[in-house]
């Protein structure tokens, strides 16, 4: 390895070449497994070092961190955001991540335990009063989890149940977000009382969501099953916490009754539990039964356990738990209490408010089609897919009216998504309200796709009295096309009598969903980027227009070219009034440990998205005279992308073999690391295999071979026409003053700078004359995509506004390069003998997760 190493800082490429070359495929595996442990310890190192930087902000006197809580009040309060509008912003902000399962990123719980551990050590190395003996004794224990991580066997020996993805997302939830809800309210409490003084609201500012058991689209391993055993796993897991947590203040609050006196409220509240729980007082010892608050914390504990267990004498609910902590909070109060437990109670209230007995929603997402196939059962009406959309808007209109049943026998597939429906009605009952997230339509095309929704939510027993249906519905518009029309598509759902009735049920609040990544692979990422933020203006207004409370759901992924990227720029370049307080968005892949795998980075990545929709929301862009030009020089930017884009990836029917051979798409599809098929299962036969594929294998092929072509291609030419019909002024003029493109050129200036194209011609040279072919057409758009973002910024090498991450990637591209000519060897050997399962193959599937590890990025 170390030789392997030294010619790759080298640059050495003909010694590298021929150290790799042919290399026993253990040695292979070996290999890379050994530069994949390196990077794990980098990138966790790399957050130690964002960790100390905020700690060292925080101790300071200085000025606060850019993106703070604390920046974000001191700014809102210099630009004149008076205390009753702060005040009316705190009640309304909302922010939302939604975890959801990834194809590509599947890291063991038992690894991302050990990087708890060995985090939690280097933050405490922060601590300059540590002893020589502390210090070695900490260096022995990150040596033993490190080694001990390596000699884990890093895949699964099995394809992921849609429970084991659970188990990776609950660990999340359950052992960072837990822990830092609390302190996050506080400073954000402490952030606005140095601005202003004003109440902070007491309502979660924080939600958390996730997909996994109820994401259904292309995934057949999802259902109502899954549905109720997710929720069952989380409400047992978050149970057990607010178990844990009242025990510990058991133990905490010891104080005499006759010292320090107690509500009658508590004192009744203790008597009724004592006739409740008869065993669980007994355990507790007699010595201690004149320290009432201990006494209900040992009793709300057997409660909570006795809730766990599904006993009758369990809570019936969370608010059953909130009054509880809140009867405790008043007389701590009233009674000498505020330094003397108070903290502890307030921190767990926090906790309940924001997970509930539910620990997160879980959204529920089908594709349209599916819907309209089991309609065509249900309805007995075999032509219902063909049929226009208004012909099946004004028959689905005439069936909630008159409040139809079904004329048709169900089939396999109606019987599966009725039971859903069924699920969702069981798991509001038993979970509460709040549990189930909205329904989500997958590729939705028309007002007939979100009422299809509600026809079929009566049939599945989902509706209420009157044919009301208790479930918010949002359709979500993923390609160029749906994006554009997706303003009218909402008017018209808008203008229909049954919805706005079946909006005043649910407040008038309307969610919809952008897909950043099915727009990306369908246009190029200039066109995808525009496409969104047209469809964002236009449906703010929209909405307004309706009388409508709009909220955005983002359907972002890992990489800039499925919406990742600086989340901050993001939401403040989004158009005006498309914020409004609350913002929603997924979480997917290694961006989930990147953002939340530690407290202290988990803390950094809340306040500043929470800090980001504050400030747009309160200060959003002025009106700009110059605008309008921009937006016609960018429709055209726009066109002259995808038509590039489009030109190399679909009208070219020999394309798609080039991208099958100079990627290691072959390897990925065959990798065991998801519950959900790669390519869409049932999709349009007709189209091509790229349309089939999904998004995610695709950029993730695309990364692991360094071209990152969906994050960049298309753009150049389109910024190289424009700059000969308006001048290179006007494009300069519109990267520093428009917020928007800004945006969208420092997120491609950084997969160019990620991208390393010497390194893409070995993989193109797998493709032999296709690579012939089509590389130099590749290396042409990424030299003049390169040219031109320089150009317009004003720098000389890419980053150079960055220059952290400038040094960071150049850092690592060195210790990538090996692995990635090793994978480039592999797949040689690999596809000549048949693509078998070997340990040739082995070794591939431990390149793919290495390359990931050092990028940093998968799908």
């Amino acid at each position: 390895m170390e030789r392997v190493r030294h010619a790759a800082i080298a640059g050495a490429d003909e010694q590298l070449h021929a150290l790799i070359r042919a290399l026993p495929p253990r040695d292979a595996e070996t290999l890379v497994r050994a530069f994949a442990t390196y990077f794990e310890v980098v990138n966790l190192a790399e957050r130690i070092h964002r960790i100390r930087r905020r700690r060292d902000y925080l101790r300071s006197a200085s000025d606060p961190q850019e993106g703070s809580l604390e920046s974000m009040a001191l700014r809102l309060a210099a630009s004149g955001i008076t205390p009753p509008q702060i005040a009316a912003l705190l009640q309304r902000l909302r922010v939302e991540p939604v975890f959801t399962a990834h194809p590509t990123e599947a890291t063991r719980r038992t690894l991302l335990e050990k990087e708890q551990v060995i985090g939690r050590l280097l933050v405490e190395r922060l601590d300059p009063s540590r002893t020589p003996d502390e210090e070695r004794a900490a260096l022995a224990r990150i040596r033993e989890e490190v080694t001990a991580a390596w000699q884990t066997d890093p895949h699964p020996s099995t394809r992921p149940t849609v429970m084991d993805e659970l188990e990776n997302v609950v660990f999340y939830l359950t052992d960072v977000i837990y822990r830092i809800v609390p302190p996050f309210s506080e400073e954000l409490e402490q952030a606005v009382h140095k601005a202003y003084k004003v109440e902070v609201p007491t309502r979660p500012v924080l939600r958390f969501g996730s997909w996994v058991g109820g994401d259904m689209d292309g995934n057949p391993n999802v259902g109502a099953e899954t549905l109720r055993a997710a929720f069952a796993r989380q409400r047992e897991l978050v149970l057990d916490r607010y178990r844990q947590e009242a025990a510990e203040l058991a133990r905490r609050l010891s104080q005499s009754g006759a010292l320090t006196g107690v509500s009658d409220a508590v004192r009744e509240r203790v008597a009724n539990y004592r006739a409740q729980f008869p065993k669980a007082l007994a355990t507790i010892p007699t010595r201690y039964h004149d320290m009432p608050y201990r006494v209900l914390f040992r009793l709300i504990a057997a409660r909570l356990e006795a809730t766990r267990r599904d006993t009758p004498e369990g809570y019936a609910g969370a608010d059953e738990v909130e009054r509880d902590l809140g009867m405790v909070i008043a007389s701590l109060r009233a009674h000498r209490g505020e330094h003397a437990g108070l903290f502890g109670v307030q921190r767990l209230l926090r906790r309940v408010e924001t997970f509930g007995f539910h620990l997160a929603t879980i959204d529920v997402r089908q594709h349209a089609h599916v819907h309209r196939a089991v309609l065509a059962t249900l309805l007995s009406d075999p032509d219902w897919s063909t049929r226009s959309a208004a012909d099946r808007l004004a028959r689905l209109r005439r069936a909630l009216e008159q409040q139809e049943r079904p004329s048709g026998s169900p089939d396999a597939q109606a019987t599966r998504t009725l039971e859903v429906f069924q699920a969702i009605a069981d798991c509001r009952a038993r979970f509460g309200p709040d549990a189930v997230g909205p329904y989500i339509i997958s590729m939705t095309e028309g007002p007939d796709d979100v009422l299809a929704v509600l026809l079929l939510a009566r049939w599945g027993g989902l509706g209420g009295g009157g044919g009301r249906v208790p479930l918010d519905v949002t359709p979500l518009f993923e390609t160029v096309a749906d994006l554009e029309d997706a303003a009218s598509i909402v008017r018209a759902l808008l203008d229909e009598p049954l919805y706005r009735a079946h909006l005043a049920e649910r407040g008038m609040q309307q969610m919809v969903m952008i897909g950043y990544s099915d727009s990306n692979k369908d246009a190029g990422i200039g066109a995808s980027r525009w496409a969104l933020h047209r469809a964002q203006a236009g449906l703010a207004e929209t909405t307004d227009h309706s009388g409508v409370e709009l909220t955005f759901f983002h359907g972002r992924g890992g990489t800039v070219s499925r919406g990742g990227g600086r989340i901050t720029s993001a939401i403040l370049s989004a158009p005006p009034r498309s914020v409004r307080g609350r913002y929603r968005m997924t979480e997917q892949g290694e961006a989930i440990n990147a953002k939340y795998g530690l407290r202290g980075i988990a803390m950094r990545t809340l306040e500043q998205t929470v800090s980001a929709v504050a400030l747009a929301t309160a200060l959003p862009h002025p009106p700009d005279a110059r605008e309008r030009g921009w937006t016609s020089i960018m429709d055209a930017i726009a066109t002259d992308s995808r038509a590039a884009y489009r030109t190399l990836v679909y009208d070219d029917p020999q394309f798609v073999e080039y991208f099958r051979r100079a990627t290691p798409i072959d390897v990925i599809q065959r990798m065991e690391i998801g519950s959900r098929p790669a390519s869409r299962q049932g999709a349009d036969q007709q189209s091509g295999e790229i349309q089939q594929l999904r998004a995610i294998p695709w950029v993730f092929a695309w990364t692991q071979s360094r071209h990152l072509l969906p994050g960049w291609y298309g753009l150049g030419t389109a910024l190289d026409d424009a700059v000969k019909r308006h001048g290179a002024a006007a494009l300069g003029e519109m990267i520093s003053d428009w917020p928007f493109l800004r945006s969208l050129v420092e997120d491609v200036e950084m997969v160019l700078a990620t991208a390393d194209l010497t390194i893409a011609a070995r993989y193109a040279g797998l493709a032999g004359p296709l690579g012939e072919r089509y590389f130099p057409l590749i290396r042409a758009e990424f030299d003049r995509t390169v040219a031109y973002v320089l150009a317009l910024k004003h720098e000389h090498a890419l980053l150079d506004s960055d220059p952290a991450l400038q040094r960071s990637i150049l850092l690592r591209n060195p210790y990538v390069d090996p692995m990635s000519l090793l994978q480039i060897d592999l797949l040689e050997r690999w596809r000549a003998e048949g693509r078998p399962d070997n340990e040739v193959f082995r070794a591939l599937l431990a390149s793919v997760r290495g390359i990931a590890q050092g990028l940093q990025s998968t799908g």
